[in-house]
């Protein structure tokens, strides 16, 4: 596996990586992270597709799938200690 790009963005770190003929869309925040593995021949025009991929709209949804994470976590994290 390994990196092909990084993206700039404000609130997540977000890596494309290639392995077995799949690029690998990483997004992290602080402790959490989300993956995508989309097939290179679903892409027609390569990383550049994965580019396109990560829309604003998109992204929007992924600070909202963070939210729910964290949230998750936390709950799990308080009935664990509390």
């Amino acid at each position: 596996m390994r990196i092909i790009a990084e993206l700039p963005h404000p609130e997540f770190k977000i890596s494309i990586l290639n392995m077995n003929q799949k690029f690998i869309v990483k997004i992290e925040k602080g402790t959490l992270e989300q993956s995508y593995k989309i097939p290179e021949m679903d892409l027609t025009e390569g990383v550049n597709s994965v580019f396109e991929l990560l829309d604003e709209e998109f992204l929007k949804t992924v600070s909202a799938r963070f939210a729910e994470m964290g949230k998750d976590f936390r709950e799990s994290y308080y009935r664990y200690n509390y």
